[in-house]
């Protein structure tokens, strides 16, 4: 009898899930925040890897946002890339309830380079920069 072998079997390791929180402008940079991610030795999440855009408004935006929150539940830190718009500001706000780790980057030149930024040197979308505060 023989015994099914394969390389997976042996990456076992649990890693920390990183829920990924972007704006719908900055979209295009969904595949680098995973990498991104997975250099860093842990496991991405993010609704525009698993719903796409709201899955083009097939369903209730509600279905997806509880979804997305649940997803949000299950991640063990955040990473917030490019502009904070109102849906992000959403997302930070539930994982700061949760007293989860979150860290801020700068999409550079919207190129797949980033920078790690404070959360004081974050920018808004629109007028939510009023909301600062709330980082």
């Amino acid at each position: 009898m023989n015994d099914f072998e394969h390389r997976a079997l042996d990456l076992t390791e649990k890693n920390k899930i990183v829920f990924i929180a972007m704006s719908k402008y900055v979209f295009y940079f969904r595949r680098h925040a995973v990498k991104i991610v997975l250099e860093k030795n842990r496991t991405p999440i993010s609704q525009f890897g698993i719903f796409d855009y709201f899955l083009t408004d097939w369903i209730d935006r509600d279905l997806v946002r509880r979804a997305n929150n649940n997803l949000i539940k299950m991640s063990d830190e955040m990473r917030v890339f490019g502009p904070i718009s109102d849906g992000v500001l959403a997302e930070i706000k539930i994982v700061k309830k949760m007293n989860k780790p979150i860290k801020y980057f700068k999409i550079i030149n919207s190129s797949s380079a980033v920078q790690e930024i404070t959360k004081d040197e974050v920018e808004f979308e629109d007028d939510l920069g009023k909301y600062s505060d709330e980082l």
